[in-house]
């Protein structure tokens, strides 16, 4: 039981570093957005839906491929802790 106990805890500390990670990267990164909006907004509507359109598009293969990747671990996940 106090294993579990452990276990669990290791693993909230890991998730909670991986959201401190990624939330200090959006601050890094959110440098350049207000310049990146202005000349979006300049742009025409047709500019604009195209660039929507962009967005959407590159974001189908990394979901995928995050899919795909996490489905596999998911499948295999025991592979390794069979019956010897």
């Amino acid at each position: 039981m106090k294993g579990n106990y452990g276990e669990l805890m290791g693993v909230l500390k890991r998730g909670l570093a991986a959201v401190v990670f990624l939330v200090s990267l959006a601050a890094i990164d959110a440098q350049g957005c207000p310049m990146c909006y202005q000349s979006a907004a300049a742009a025409g509507p047709r500019t604009v839906h195209a660039l929507n359109s962009g967005i959407l598009i590159l974001m189908f293969p990394p979901v995928l491929i995050t899919i795909g990747i996490s489905y596999l671990a998911f499948k295999k996940r025991n592979t390794f802790n069979g019956p010897e």
